[in-house]
């Protein structure tokens, strides 16, 4: 696949990798000898293992040539990244350097039918037709990339674990669990597997009640099997109480009691235990205006500060609601500061555009690590924007947001302009007008696809199911808590003190914040209160007004960027420029229609006519 060797910022490494190491050394020296012969440089590198060291590493000259010292997986880390510095034209010399987050988590949503759910790169790398099913030449490129830029944790298959067959625990799948286990190993990547609370029911027992004797004794045993089977496995994930998942709810217990014998049973094995906070009633009568769905995270959740097992790390949404296009951090990422917690970030563009619109992420990142101001989580995990199409992304320029997600998980905060750089000079060579026009579009992405889809931290304006494209009310009847309350008099949920509350969920500074409509930043002026059409915004434009004007401008803009992009044809290579051209033509369609959507449902409910006479529909 010529296609998946161009892209993937290591061209310079080819399409072979090296098969049969066994550690991250063997796969360092191999891929050096590899990679540093492409790339022309001819100084011997030595590769050298620092005792009791694991991930860090540093690279310095030394007499006749250059040397990485490194742990055991520092080594690889070292050789990708001294590589990937001669690529681009860097100095390869870098000072010690080791991760601030021991497990930085890649998560697939494969189904073993070979489906992904939100994928929108193809269908699975791993799964199909109910077995797995692999190129394993393609899974050892996998590899590379991930160990690139530091990923060392991934889980392959659906936190959804819905059918039997999808049980990758059970005696009949370990086997092929364990050969993916030893391809992925020489590059310093562990597995998680995610699994459903209830399998001890599907595998015989009457119950799953984690206060049941023979529960825990069923885990004991099941877990001792898993790690005979993968003595290195990082440990188990897990969605309970969600979304029709069964849970400790089952039982009236709580998910502290709903974790503690899986926990307990990997602890035993010195594994982890990754437990997902994304718990909220999704059965809930529209009708209901005292429940407020991003609260339940922080209420289900907060009271047990102090309860789970050591072992244990909760997973939460890095907003309160579901990955939407602009959302305020998940209040319960400022509290349990006893309790072992990973943020967690959607590569895949679920609600930001499937990957046929460009936003790219890394902004958000650093936006979200601001605001957090020394609360953030020790962990950190991606839902994988990964999938068998040739380019592995769909979206060319979606490679980005992986890129930038390894060197963001492993340092935190990064210079967001040089990390793009290096990704757009690794991927598409030195060539400065192509870095000046991806940089600005890469930048520049987020704000823009926000400005035409949801207005002033809105969310949930999209197709249902689907999740593509405007239907300002395609949630507004469900039941799953998403409402925007739009009549005739104005729009939004009042979630301030006098209101449903939800603001009281954070540290008095931020509740203070968010509960004045007065303070509260204009970009999520919609997400804390509700208002009148004709309510002045710091601006100094109505409410309509700015909905009016952003749409306009947004589908002005994604129109110049397909215009841009068409000024680099024979700058890029031909593949990638063709890709790129058809995704930016159907986002300038997708922005047209998401201008008129919302500024004909916005008009027709408040009969605000648009100061510039544009046609509202």
């Amino acid at each position: 696949m010529k296609y998946d060797t161009r892209l993937c910022w290591l061209p310079f490494l080819g399409d072979t990798v090296k098969a049969g190491f066994t550690t991250c050394r063997e796969m360092a020296e191999a891929e050096l000898a590899i990679g540093l012969r492409n790339l022309g440089y001819e100084p011997p590198v030595c590769v050298l293992e620092t005792p009791g060291e694991d991930e860090g590493y540093e690279i310095q000259e030394t007499p006749g040539g250059l040397t990485i010292r490194g742990g055991t997986r520092g080594v690889l880390y070292g050789a990708y990244s001294l590589m990937m510095r001669l690529a681009a034209g860097q100095s390869p010399l870098t000072a010690w350097t080791a991760p601030c987050r021991s497990l930085r988590m890649l998560n697939h949503w494969d189904n073993m039918s070979g489906a992904v759910e939100r994928g929108y790169a193809g269908r699975s790398l791993f799964f199909d037709n109910g077995k797995f099913a692999y190129d394993s030449r393609r899974l050892l490129r996998y590899g590379r990339i991930l160990a690139s830029v530091g990923i060392n944790t991934v889980c392959i298959n659906n936190v959804n674990v819905e059918t039997p067959a999808d049980q990758l625990i059970t005696d009949e799948l370990l086997p092929e669990v364990r050969k993916v286990a030893d391809l992925l190993r020489p590059f310093g990547i562990r597995l998680l597997i995610a699994i459903d609370f209830a399998l001890p029911m599907t595998c015989g027992l009457t119950t799953a009640d984690p206060l049941d004797g023979s529960v825990r004794g069923w885990w004991e045993k099941q877990v001792a099997r898993v790690y005979a089977a993968i003595p290195d496995l990082c440990g188990f994930l897990v969605k309970a109480d969600s979304e029709f998942r069964p849970g400790p709810g089952l039982y009236c217990r709580n998910h502290a009691e709903g974790a503690r014998p899986i926990a307990r049973a990997l602890a035993a094995f010195g594994g982890t235990l990754v437990w997902r906070c994304f718990v909220y009633n999704c059965q809930q009568d529209w009708r209901d205006r005292q429940t407020d769905r991003p609260k339940a995270a922080y209420e289900t959740y907060a009271p047990l500060e102090g309860l789970f097992d050591e072992n244990v790390i909760l997973q939460v949404k890095y907003g309160p609601y579901d990955f939407q296009v602009r959302e305020p951090i998940s209040p319960l990422l400022y509290a349990m500061p006893a309790t072992k917690k990973a943020l967690e970030v959607q590569l895949t563009q679920e609600y930001t555009g499937h990957q046929i619109d460009l936003y790219y992420m890394l902004p958000q990142w650093q936006e979200i690590l601001s605001d957090l101001k020394g609360a953030e989580p020790r962990y950190i995990s991606a839902v994988s924007n990964l999938g068998n199409d040739a380019n592995w992304t769909g979206h060319d320029l979606a490679q980005a947001n992986l890129f930038a997600y390894g060197l963001f998980a492993w340092y935190a905060v990064v210079d967001t302009a040089a990390v793009t750089r290096w990704w757009i000079a690794l991927t598409f060579g030195e060539d400065p007008r192509v870095e000046d026009v991806l940089l600005d579009m890469l930048l520049a992405s987020r704000e823009l696809y926000e400005s035409y889809t949801a207005p002033l931290g809105l969310g949930w304006m999209v197709n249902p199911n689907g999740h593509y494209g405007p239907s300002p009310e395609g949630y507004e009847y469900s039941a799953w808590g998403t409402y925007l309350r739009a009549d005739r008099q104005g729009i939004g949920v009042d979630r301030s003190p006098s209101g449903t509350g939800f603001v009281l969920q954070y540290p008095p500074d931020k509740a203070a914040l968010y509960g004045d409509v007065k303070t509260c930043p204009e970009e999520l002026i919609l997400f804390f209160h509700r208002l009148s059409y004709t309510h002045t915004l710091p601006s100094g434009k109505t409410l309509a007004q700015h909905v009016y004007d952003t749409h306009f401008e947004g589908a002005r803009r994604a129109e110049a960027m397909a215009e841009r992009w068409n000024a680099l044809e024979g700058r890029v290579p031909a593949e990638a420029f063709d890709n790129v051209r058809a995704r930016f033509i159907l986002q300038a369609r997708n922005a047209r229609e998401w201008r008129d959507v919302v500024n004909a449902y916005f008009y027709r409910y408040s009969g605000v006519a648009d100061e510039k006479g544009r046609v509202l529909y």
